[in-house]
């Protein structure tokens, strides 16, 4: 497994790589300087899951930010740079646990040797990030246009360019919206590297298509054993992001904990509205720290034997409804009195 073996860093409180559980990560999508609105969102955040929030940091306002958001959340916080080196600088001296940067795009190697000494001064990790659209022009044209080879080629030429600056206290994402090419330069990278990981697919879409494009990408990448920490990129709310992240984790057995929820996709005995009722169910049990299986089936009918692996599940029927608990039927309800009777159960399963 490669992430058994990879550099332990320090993220603020946390740490990644080592073989140390994969972290989730999001972004927030807030003005950065606007700091009751950025800690709104990260105390949301911090509730669904979230474990590291990174947050844009493209003026000195938002990195002066940077100190007030720190005073008011409990997770870690990596500033994302592009451009301009001085506000890598600024994010450190306002106390971000973490800088992402592109040493392509920072402004040289002068540039990048004083974000480093003031990374190295304060022991701060550095994410040096790729994107397959920002790969240079050489690397193009060597590989005959933008491959996973020249995406690895470029992060490990960054890396290198830092470790002869005299820090090795880094993490390297890679990434491209293009889901198999991504797989491709994470296995071709992890055998090459000892830094941790950041895995994600970018600019993978909306909650839907992005959902499908990352669970496939960070599915394959995760079960080789590769990534030490991940985003789910979405074009949505980012507590979207946390969901799906801890869903892909957990049906990899790389995560434990958390309800998780089974349902049948409806037929022509159903006679509830099972849609509503899964949807309803999956929303409340995101309050519940509980490591069980919760089924909502459809009908009375096959419900028991198609629930018999969940440790406790509802089945609707005509009128009425039945609570299941391992396989067997408890009792029967009103169908209007089922998603109550459930919550109920929970209630009493989380003091048992």
């Amino acid at each position: 497994m490669f992430r058994d073996h990879t550099k332990v860093v320090q993220i603020g409180n946390k740490v990644i790589g080592g073989g140390n559980p994969v972290l989730i990560q999001s972004m927030t999508n807030t003005k950065t300087n606007d700091v009751a609105a950025t800690v709104a969102q990260i105390h949301r955040l911090e509730t669904a899951g979230c474990e590291i929030i990174r947050c844009t940091v493209p003026d000195m306002d938002a990195a002066k930010a940077v100190a007030q958001i720190k005073k008011e959340i409990s997770i870690p916080l990596v500033a994302d740079i592009h451009f301009d080196y001085k506000m890598a600088i600024a994010a450190m001296e306002n106390g971000a646990d973490k800088i992402r940067i592109n040493p392509g795009n920072i402004g040289g190697r002068d540039k990048v040797a004083e974000v480093v000494r003031a990374a190295k001064e304060r022991n701060i990790p550095i994410r040096v990030g790729v994107n397959s659209g920002s790969l240079e022009k050489e690397l193009v044209e060597k590989y005959h246009g933008v491959t996973a080879e020249g995406i690895v080629e470029s992060a490990l030429d960054k890396v290198r360019l830092i470790e002869d600056l005299g820090y090795d206290n880094l993490v390297i994402s890679i990434k491209s919206s293009d889901v198999m090419m991504c797989v491709k330069a994470h296995e071709l990278l992890a055998g090459q590297t000892k830094y941790p990981l950041h895995v994600g697919i970018t600019e993978s879409g909306t909650v839907t298509s992005g959902n499908i494009k990352s669970a496939v990408g960070l599915g394959i990448i995760l079960n080789q054993g590769i990534g030490d920490t991940i985003r789910v990129s979405l074009t949505g709310d980012p507590v979207e992001e946390i969901k799906s992240a801890k869903l892909i984790l957990r049906t990899l057995g790389l995560r434990k904990g958390g309800i998780e929820v089974v349902s049948c996709p409806t037929c022509g005995r159903t006679n509830i509205d099972l849609i509503g009722l899964a949807n309803q169910v999956e929303n409340m049990v995101q309050g519940y720290d509980l490591d069980i299986k919760v089924a909502v089936m459809g009908c009375a009918v096959n419900g028991p034997g198609e629930a018999k692996e969940a440790d406790i599940g509802i089945a609707g029927g005509i009128g009425e409804g039945l609570l299941i608990k391992k396989g067997e039927i408890v009792r029967k309800v009103p169908e209007d009195a089922l998603l109550a009777t459930l919550k109920e159960e929970l209630d009493a399963w989380g003091k048992s």
